[in-house]
């Protein structure tokens, strides 16, 4: 099983994936729905989604973000 489902810990916050778990629109981390939501409020989110859906219509589906690690 992928890591992403499997791991237990958020990766930015190190709280619990109980609650649900999304990617990070800025790079590949694993997030919790409260990092989420803090991270929405980013002023560059917008800029991330944007530069994410590109990257989908250009074909790459592994795009590593922004802000890449």
């Amino acid at each position: 099983m992928d890591l992403f489902f499997s791991q237990k810990n958020c990766d930015r916050c190190g709280g619990s994936l109980e609650g649900g778990r999304i990617m990070s629109m800025f790079n590949e981390q694993c997030i919790c729905m409260c990092c989420k939501e803090k991270e929405t409020k980013d002023p560059d989110y917008n800029k991330a989604v944007e530069a994410d859906h590109e990257e989908i219509r250009k074909g790459n589906f592994n795009y590593k973000g922004i802000r890449e690690k």
